[in-house]
Order: structure tokens, then C-alpha cells, then sequence
């Protein structure tokens, strides 16, 4: 790796790792809440049509990135209801900026998040909740002082691997957000661009730092598994 670096330049190599990680943390915590908030009400409700909707949560999961990205274009897009009105409101778009990547990566990452999430909640046996709450214990105060410690690991778990898949977005991202150097250029579409102009020692030098975070995250997941 240092070999590699020391043909590059300091800015080269870090403006797209840094906002890949800008990126990547962005989307890790909006996931983290709304990923956790819609495990909880679904492992522990029922009604007509969930499991519609669970499907519907999951299907990023399984999407082509070209069929994400297009389907985020219509809705974002200057065209779309959401990307008119943020017009209408600020006098910009949302496409081709970093926070349209980071929209992409919160959508592909959403599942991975949601399934670990509901996983852990279903684990916790209810009856612990409901005497936490006849000791007088509101919903929020169970959920917060029971439910998400004995939650933990499915929750870490979920985080790390919605991180990893955030931080190695391409199809969804190159689609909404672009490929412009310095200002939306994450590293798998710096990659990309490397890997097309034959600047081999780039692209390595970000193929290795994505296997090294990723292993990382995975490596992390098994020791928390397992101890």
C-alpha cells in the first residue's frame, strides 16, 4: 500500500476516501434511525398488508443499482415530485451532488440495516418488555433501557454491514450523483474513472482501501459473534 502511495499525490488519493466516508457515515446514521424505527413497529405489529410492505423495504436488496438509480431519478430528478418542490424551495437540484449519493446509499443500504434490526428485536422475548412495563416503565423507556441492550449485537451487526455496503455503492450513486472529481467522486466511481484512463496504481490504491475497510467490518462482526 505504501509502495502504491508514494506515486500518488495526498489530494489524488484522499478526496475520494473522504467522501466515500462522508458519505457512507451520512447514510449509516439516517438508516440507523429509520431502519431501526421500522424493525421495531414490524416485529412487534401486525396488520393487513405487511408483508407488502416488508417486501417493498427489502427490494433494494435484490434491485439491479440501474433500476435503484433510475427509480431515485424520478423522485429526485427535476422531474419528480421531491426534486421539484427542492427547486421550488431552494433554487437547486438534488442530482449530481454528494447528497444524492448519499440518498442512494441510504436506499441500498436500508435493508441490511432493517433485516439485522428486526432480527435482534424479535429475539428479545416480550415478557421481559411487559414487565418492564408493569414496573411502570412507559414504551419508550422499555425500548430504550431493555429492548436496545438486549438488542445490541443485531444492531452493530446491521450498522457495520449497511457502512460497508454504503461505502462500496456505485451503480445507484453513478446515476444520481455522477462521477465529478472533487465534488461527488466517490472511490468506487474513482475506480471506475481509473480503472477506464489505465491509471492502474489509482485504482489499486482504492480497490485495497475497500477491501481493507470491508474486511475490517466483517472481521469485527465475527469476533462480536462469536464472544
Amino acid at each position: 500500500m505504501v509502495l502504491l502511495l508514494s506515486n500518488l499525490t495526498t489530494e489524488q488519493f484522499t478526496t475520494p476516501v473522504l467522501l466515500s466516508l462522508q458519505v457512507a457515515i451520512i447514510a449509516l446514521l439516517i438508516v440507523f434511525v429509520l431502519a431501526t424505527a421500522a424493525a421495531r413497529f414490524m416485529a412487534r405489529t401486525e396488520f393487513r398488508g405487511k408483508v407488502i410492505i416488508e417486501t417493498l423495504l427489502m427490494l433494494p436488496l435484490v434491485l439491479p443499482p440501474t433500476v435503484v438509480g433510475f427509480l431515485l431519478i424520478m423522485i429526485f430528478g427535476n422531474n419528480g415530485f421531491i426534486g421539484d418542490l427542492y427547486e421550488t424551495l431552494f433554487g437547486g437540484t438534488i442530482m449530481f451532488t454528494w447528497y444524492a449519493a448519499v440518498i442512494a446509499s441510504t436506499v441500498v443500504a436500508f435493508p441490511l440495516m432493517y433485516q439485522s434490526a428486526k432480527a435482534g428485536f424479535l429475539n428479545v422475548d416480550a415478557d421481559i418488555e411487559n414487565a418492564a412495563k408493569v414496573d411502570g416503565a412507559n414504551s419508550l423507556q422499555t425500548f430504550i433501557k431493555v429492548t436496545l441492550p438486549l438488542s445490541t449485537t443485531a444492531l452493530v451487526t446491521g450498522a457495520l454491514l449497511s457502512f460497508a455496503r454504503a461505502i462500496g455503492e456505485f451503480g445507484a450513486t453513478l446515476m444520481v450523483a455522477g462521477n465529478i472529481p472533487g465534488r461527488t467522486q466517490t472511490m468506487p466511481t474513482a475506480i471506475y474513472t481509473a480503472l477506464q484512463s489505465g491509471n492502474m496504481t489509482l485504482a489499486w490504491a482504492w480497490v485495497i482501501t475497500i477491501i481493507v475497510i470491508s474486511f475490517l467490518m466483517l472481521m469485527f462482526i465475527r469476533v462480536k459473534a462469536n464472544s
